[in-house]
């Protein structure tokens, strides 16, 4: 970013896009000539002045059809994370080879580190489902495809000026048990903390669309939100971090690109809170722990860029030339090693642990663990987005209650539940018990959730706005040759928009539906066959384990144990973020120029846009 423009400075809360689809302003009313001729020719434009339309109502549906709506500093932030902002990376800085590499790999001899960066990517389940869908593969297979793409010889090390790849691709499954079981661990702590920091109900934070509505519009929601970092936070954090102290480089020469399915994740990855300041200390510049965010149309078009049909990309992992073992054998066989969710695999199960990372399912589990002998009980709500659960114990008490909501329409009424009562103006009110007025006529027992897993998508992650669209799979298909086998898959009627969703949601759950065996790297990249090991290499499937919902709790408790004794560094600054209240400004005098309109002009003439 240009070093004239801070995000921080730049706070016109959330100004109307030039493309909205709806007008902001009423033009003001065109006086009539006063000639008095009768005969006079009146044109269209007259006759429309003098009726001007009423005043425009601008609905939260017109908003979420658009999607045009977002401060200045939004705008330029996601405008500059692109396709063409990795390519430009990539040519731009030779790939950094580590010391314990003894491989040339494309020229670049050990110790040429100046200029140099090491590339990692990873990349969110929800991104490979819905290219699996696409294409007619398994949820592994598109996982190949794009390791191949980023890593691999015929993928983006076969152009470019230096040849570089990405040295990992991670899965960001693997960090999102770290944050499943912390969540677990936080729910817990607020029931038993009734007054502490974190206020009941708990509500899931990773979802940054959700995290932007509530700062700008709902900061009453804020002591709510759960402290934790999201997977694509914590796989950045725990990359550069232990990256930065094990090969001895900047956390700058260490470039992370994170392929996601929603837009919003580009605005989480620009937030300040989520830079090396929080964990490495506040010297030199503040270094993003995710410096770029792509969706999976716009991982197509990274491929399409360079001349590359994605869908010919091999279906195999890659080799081990190219997907060299992390650093830290503790860390690599955690983030590398295949494992089996053994309690993931039900079909009657899915619908409830969501495509959204199953925050609220692992929760319930471990509430379910805690209270041997109790039930889930499951109420429907107005829709399929919204869910109310509960453990209830053998005698039929109710020891936890938590609840589902996906969609603006549906988190509107969960927040106006939360909002804090207010005062009546009724004379002798405040002397009479229960005089406070609960705004929007809720009732009561509604706030008695402890846990509330939060998504702005209605239908979950799966449903992101960067996720491939079903208008858009036939184009895809014939693009630069299907690769499908027998062509089977170009035959079909292609579904509407639910159906296609319910295919991208089963290829979610492909992979963990497989039955394959888990694979686990071993310190010197070769491949061996466990049950399952923890962060020292240990068994960690036995009578002794701490297993739930298919996650071993004692497997990430050692990896977060690990973590620390490498880094130095807290575990709350490393797992932990913060949140702020985004005051409007919108109305207030400005400059000549509008900062929208200055920082347009920037992101154009940086190359960006949406």
């Amino acid at each position: 970013m240009s070093a004239i423009l801070s995000a921080d400075d730049l706070n016109d809360f959330i100004n109307p896009g030039i493309a909205c689809i709806k007008p902001v302003e009423t033009l003001p009313k065109q006086q009539p000539v006063q000639n008095g001729n009768p005969y006079e020719v009146t044109t269209e434009e007259q006759v429309q002045a003098e009726q001007p339309p009423p005043p425009a109502q601008i609905s939260l549906t017109d908003c979420l059809a658009c999607s045009g709506c977002v401060t200045s500093a939004e705008a330029v932030l996601v405008s500059l994370q692109s396709h063409s902002e990795v390519l430009d990376t990539l040519d731009a800085h030779k790939e950094l080879q580590l010391p314990q590499y003894k491989q040339e790999i494309h020229g670049m001899t050990n110790g040429d580190t100046e200029g140099g960066k090491i590339f990692v990517a990873s990349v969110s389940p929800q991104t490979r489902a819905s290219l699996a869908a696409t294409y007619g593969v398994s949820e592994r297979e598109a996982g190949n495809m794009i390791s191949q793409l980023l890593s691999g010889p015929y993928g983006l090390r076969e152009g470019g000026k230096h040849g570089s790849g990405f040295t990992w691709v991670i899965d960001t499954n693997v960090m999102r048990d770290v944050a499943l079981v912390s969540a677990a661990d936080e729910a817990q702590q607020a029931l038993d903390t009734p007054s502490g920091e974190l206020k009941k109900p708990v509500l899931t934070s990773a979802c940054p669309g959700w995290i932007c509505y509530a700062e700008k519009t709902h900061p009453h929601i804020l002591p709510h939100l759960s402290k934790l970092k999201s997977p694509q936070a914590l796989t950045g954090t725990l990359i550069k971090s232990v990256l930065a102290k094990k090969c001895g480089v900047s956390p700058n020469q260490i470039w992370h690109l994170a392929v996601m399915p929603c837009f919003d994740k580009k605005l989480e990855a620009s937030r300040r809170e989520l830079t090396s300041h929080t964990w490495h200390g506040e010297e030199g510049d503040a270094i993003r722990d995710v410096d770029c965010v792509i969706t999976a149309r716009e991982l197509l078009m990274l491929a399409e860029s360079r001349n590359i049909s994605f869908p010919c990309m091999p279906r195999t992992p890659v080799s081990k030339q190219y997907a060299p073992a992390f650093p830290d054998p503790a860390i690599n066989r955690f983030l590398f090693g295949r494992r089996k969710s053994a309690g993931r695999q039900r079909e009657e199960a899915n619908n409830e642990i969501g495509t959204s990372g199953g925050y609220l399912y692992h929760v319930l589990k471990t509430q379910q663990a805690k209270h041997p002998g109790s039930s889930l009980r499951i109420q429907r709500g107005r829709n399929a987005d919204v869910s109310d659960y509960a453990i209830v114990s053998s005698d039929g008490t109710e020891v936890f209650k938590a609840a589902r909501y996906y969609g603006f329409r549906n988190i509107q009424n969960l927040v106006r539940r939360l909002k804090p009562a207010k005062a009546s103006r009724m004379p002798g009110a405040a002397r009479r018990p229960g005089g406070a007025r609960k705004p929007g006529g809720a009732a009561a027992g509604e706030g008695d959730y402890a846990y509330v897993e939060v998504m702005a998508c209605p239908g979950g992650c799966t449903n992101g706005g960067g996720q491939v669209k079903v208008g858009d799979v036939a184009t895809l298909r014939q693009v630069g040759g299907t690769g499908i086998e027998n062509g089977s898959v170009e035959q079909d009627v292609l579904p509407a928009q639910r159906e296609w969703l319910t295919k991208v949601d089963e290829a979610y759950w492909s992979a963990s539906d497989s039955g394959e065996l888990d694979e686990l790297a071993d310190d010197d990249g070769d491949i061996s066959v466990e049950n399952g090991s923890n962060a020292d290499g240990q068994t960690g499937i036995g009578p002794d384990a701490d297993v739930v919902d298919g996650i071993d709790r004692r497997r990430v408790k050692d990896l977060l144990d690990h973590w620390v004794a490498v880094t130095g560094v807290d575990l709350d600054k490393l797992l932990c973020t913060t949140y702020r209240a985004v005051e409007s400004d919108v109305g207030k005098s400005k400059g000549e120029a509008s900062e929208m309109e200055k920082v347009s002009a920037l992101a154009v003439a940086a190359g960006g846009g949406w």
